[in-house]
């Protein structure tokens, strides 16, 4: 077991007795979507992968369209890496007004330690 195997899920579930790695994806809709994730994958590359709608990636995690943005929940934004100035600047091209819990989910790489982050999809995308 790593860790303590508690994850910060807002649902109490110990991650590490679950097995696969995953990010939990809220829709617009509230439907919950849960996607297996490796570690070092940013987490724009386990949505497109899978199919997730509403993370589009155009740019293919280059830093260049805003069209990964997500609103990392609140139990887990200080657990994610912070913003570097050239994603601040990109937030500002996003289709949905950024908040505090903004982020191009290509600046975000899977760890073991952000095992389950609880990710909220907009509205759309540009």
């Amino acid at each position: 077991m790593r860790g303590t195997g508690q994850r910060g899920r807002s649902d109490g579930t110990n991650r590490a007795e679950k097995g696969v790695p995953e990010v939990i994806f809220i829709h617009p809709d509230g439907r919950r979507e849960a996607v297996p994730a490796e570690d070092g994958q940013s987490i724009m590359q386990a949505a497109t992968n899978a199919g997730v709608d509403g993370v589009i990636g155009e740019c293919g995690g280059s830093l260049s369209c805003a069209t990964c943005h997500v609103f990392v929940d609140e139990a887990w934004a200080s657990r994610a890496p912070p913003r570097s100035d050239l994603e601040e600047d990109m937030l500002d091209a996003a289709a949905v007004e950024p908040t505090r819990f903004s982020r191009l989910s290509c600046q975000i790489k899977f760890a073991p330690d952000i095992d389950g982050i609880v990710v909220r999809i907009p509205t759309m995308q540009r």
